[in-house]
């Protein structure tokens, strides 16, 4: 500590920074790590791990549930956000997504644009909804002026596609997995997951990004942009990318999980978001340590560690204090720091580019998380066509780190989840006696989300909360990403 502080000094009477960035030398055998040059002068380390698997065709490989995507999503001039999910299912209320046991119920009912006059109008999550009221007929003047304030939409946006969702084994010689960290990490974060899964045959791949772990680090702050990261990780994808491929990211890096798979939805199949924060878009805060000169953050790196130790962990002990340490969870320079928090803008990653996504996402989030609150990851589970939100009690921000087990298990499960495929009706020759079957069961989804996953059976279950409707108008998502540390 008394190095840092001597360090920071120096570097403010000299004005140059003493924390150089360079490549740090990895403890590992240098087996299954790659260093791939996305631009000149710009390498990233890379650990791609290709298990010794037999390359065998298992039967049913390409069996699998369609799911519908059709939703049509209204932006208003004021803002205000209208998602219209239709289905043309028999009970169009009700789209039942079965996994053995385990049943998520997704809320696909038609809703009605807006009108503007018509308030009294009692709205789905409001008090009185669902129940029958008295209307009188209006009178003309007021039919008139509400003809008058019929707003339409400032855009519309139609998704009309299907999407073929199967069972993605390690012995699938088409799957590959990415694992995306956030800002102050590196890939030895996701050391227990990619050790986890690379054991039960899956291809990982998880890369640096630039200025983090092993990876080069200009010094140059716009190098550090969303969009150049954004480049960084397209690239990667690009290099690496199988036939079907699932994207794992925490904290910042569910950005570009979220880019890529806009981006490139016939190439990802699946989605892994953990504490990723809610679909808002991305904007540096004006008001924030990270603003500081990098000569004062680096005098003040002890603090900004131990505030990490703090916020990222559920409980501070031995145990949290070595894997800070050993996985370089938040081992990085000043400058790439300050570097990588003024980047973060991003205005096209708003809720309506989250809502256009078809993709199946799953959302961990740890209950002690002090830099994502659990409201941000329950919109975001709201917003998304599939998403399905656990939360985990025992975790927080670093939740992989500090539940590995009960993380590998959730993921597995979600990586093995398809849709149950309808069965066809039987064509029968001869009469027979009709018989008169029973109404479907209320399989309604309970009120509040679950606590803590089941570690026996952690099934993937549908938010209660996500509305027929979506109205941003009033109750608009805290965007944090800048404010904490993503």
């Amino acid at each position: 500590m008394l190095t840092s502080f001597v360090d920071g000094i120096f570097c403010c009477f000299t004005g140059k920074s003493t924390n150089v960035v360079v490549p740090i030398e990895s403890s590992e055998p240098t087996d299954g790590f790659e260093f791939v040059e996305v631009k000149p002068g710009r390498v990233l380390r890379v650990r791609h791990i290709i298990p010794d698997r037999p390359v065998v065709e298992e039967p049913g490989t390409g069996e699998g549930g369609t799911v519908s995507c059709k939703r049509k999503i209204s932006v208003y001039r004021n803002g205000q956000l209208l998602i219209e999910n239709i289905n043309e299912a028999t009970h169009p209320e009700l789209v039942r997504y079965q996994n053995g046991d385990s049943t998520v119920d997704t809320d696909v009912s038609n809703c009605e644009a807006p009108v503007a006059g018509q308030a009294a109008e009692p709205t789905p999550g409001s008090e009185g909804y669902g129940q029958a009221t008295d209307t009188k007929p209006a009178p003309q003047q007021d039919l008139q002026q509400v003809h008058r304030r019929r707003r339409k939409p400032k855009r519309s946006i139609v998704i009309d596609c299907e999407r073929k969702i199967t069972c993605c084994k390690g012995t699938h010689a088409d799957v590959a997995l990415f694992f995306i960290h956030g800002v102050g990490g590196s890939l030895d974060i996701w050391g227990s997951q990619l050790d986890y899964f690379s054991q039960l045959g899956y291809e990982v791949i998880a890369p640096d990004l630039v200025g983090h772990g092993a990876s080069s680090a200009p010094r140059i702050p716009a190098a550090y942009t969303f969009y150049a990261l954004a480049e960084d990780v397209r690239i990667i994808f690009k290099r690496y990318a199988k036939r079907r491929n699932i994207l794992v990211g925490h904290s910042y890096g569910v950005s570009f999980c979220t880019f890529l798979a806009h981006e490139y939805p016939e190439q990802v199949h699946k989605v892994v978001m953990i504490n990723g924060g809610g679909p808002t878009a991305l904007e540096p805060s004006l008001c924030s340590v990270f603003n500081l000169p990098t000569c004062v953050l680096n005098f003040l790196s002890p603090c900004l560690t131990w505030s990490f130790l703090m916020a990222g962990f559920a409980h501070q002990g031995t145990r949290e204090k070595k894997l800070l340490k050993e996985n370089n969870a938040f081992n990085v320079s000043s400058f790439v720091l300050r570097s990588m928090m003024s980047g973060q803008y991003w205005p096209e990653g708003d809720e309506v580019y989250h809502a256009e996504i078809t993709v199946p996402v799953l959302l961990v989030h740890g209950m002690y998380d002090k830099f994502v609150p659990v409201q941000e990851d329950q919109r975001m589970a709201e917003i998304l066509l599939l998403g399905f939100l656990k939360i985990i009690d025992d975790g927080s921000h670093m939740v992989m780190m500090e539940c590995p087990d009960v993380v590998n298990t959730l993921l597995h499960e979600f990586f093995l989840w398809q849709p149950a495929t309808a069965s066809k009706p039987k064509q029968e020759s001869a009469p027979t006696k009709t018989t008169t079957t029973k109404p479907p069961e209320d399989t309604t989804r309970p009120k509040t989300a679950p606590k803590s996953p089941s570690k026996s059976q952690p099934d993937l279950i549908r938010p209660t909360t996500a509305p027929k409707s979506i109205n941003t108008g009033t109750e608009a998502p805290v965007d944090i990403r800048s404010k904490g540390m993503k």
